[in-house]
């Protein structure tokens, strides 16, 4: 498995399916901020159709649809139907999520958490979604809504970094040492914790906590 952050707003992306397995993928796909996504259901349910608004269209896509997105997701169909349709996708091109059926699929959606512009993936590749869960509710007792602050704060610092001059690896470092003068996170390296570039490059910021 090779995980990989994909940039939704540049793919078209098709999701089949009625019911609240599709919803919740619509949510998903949403959150993660897809600009062009149409939502196939020949039978939808009243909420999958309420979000899904002008982007719906109520019967199954045919092959020429398939083949023209980059990602297909099938939520609820029977076995039989979600694998005609998956490997009609795939003949055109496109890579293939089947909810709940790794075999048939391509691509495997990990279990998201999102806080701002932080995000944390888990994935079982494929072998236990609940498990994925379980472990994203634990990470969001680690990291709350304050990681948004300071990973704009980190950003910031870097773009300064970069102006002067430092190299990646040197970003890097100072990177790990203001993580550890703020006390985010904990030390795992010494380096890090030694290094006084973080403090010395921004001192204006260096009583932020």
């Amino acid at each position: 498995m090779l995980p990989l952050v994909l940039d939704l707003a540049r793919l078209r992306l098709v999701l089949v399916g009625n019911d609240e397995r599709a919803e919740r993928r619509l949510a998903a796909l949403d959150a993660a901020g897809a600009a062009d996504l149409a939502v196939y259901a020949d039978a939808p349910a009243p909420a999958l159709a309420r979000a899904a608004g002008g982007r719906l269209v109520r019967r199954l896509p045919i092959t020429e649809e398939l083949v023209a997105a980059r990602i297909v997701f099938i939520s609820d169909s029977s076995a039989a139907e979600s694998r005609r349709l998956a490997e009609a996708a795939r003949a055109g091109g496109a890579l293939v999520h089947v909810e709940d059926a790794p075999a048939l699929s391509d691509v495997h959606a990990p279990a998201v958490l999102r806080q701002g512009d932080l995000l944390i993936a888990v994935s079982t590749g494929g072998k236990s979604p609940g498990l994925a869960r379980r472990i994203k509710r634990f990470l969001g007792t680690l990291f709350g809504a304050e990681w948004q602050a300071r990973l704009d704060e980190i950003a910031l610092l870097r773009g300064r970094w970069r102006e002067s001059g430092a190299d990646a690896a040197t970003v890097a470092q100072r990177t790990e040492a203001w993580v550890t003068h703020q006390g985010w996170l904990p030390a795992d390296e010494p380096l890090a914790a030694a290094t006084p570039s973080a403090a010395t490059a921004a001192p204006h910021l260096a009583t932020r906590h």
